[in-house]
């Protein structure tokens, strides 16, 4: 299975972006989907996932109420909706299959997508 993030860039404090990633293969529905950040200096880390059928959803404390996750298995896409973004959300975000809710990633990374928030 081949991920391709994109939808990242460079915006101001306050603003949105929409993050989608793209999955080859036929087992996208299969696994419940993550999407992750790496900061400059900092370790990886899962800010929101979402079950197999898109009704489960949870999310780390740092983006509730303003990151909302969604998934498209009919186009193999899951997305990102980030509203009010704010400069500590500047990372590379990345997404991936889940080997369990909350558990560690299945596939290989892609190259992720820049997202940058400007004071």
């Amino acid at each position: 299975v081949q991920l391709v993030e994109s939808g990242g860039g460079l915006v101001q404090a306050g603003d949105s972006l929409r993050l989608s990633c793209a999955a080859s293969g036929s087992t996208f529905s299969i696994n419940a989907m993550g999407w992750f950040r790496q900061a400059p200096g900092k370790q990886r880390e899962l800010v929101a996932l979402i079950g197999r059928t898109g009704s489960l959803v949870q999310y780390t404390d740092s983006v509730k109420g303003r990151f909302t996750i969604s998934r498209d298995n009919a186009k193999n896409t899951m997305y990102l909706r980030m509203n009010n973004l704010k400069p500590e959300d500047t990372a590379v975000y990345y997404c991936n299959a889940l080997r369990s809710w909350g558990g560690s990633p299945l596939y290989s990374w892609g190259q992720g997508t820049q997202v940058t928030v400007s004071s």
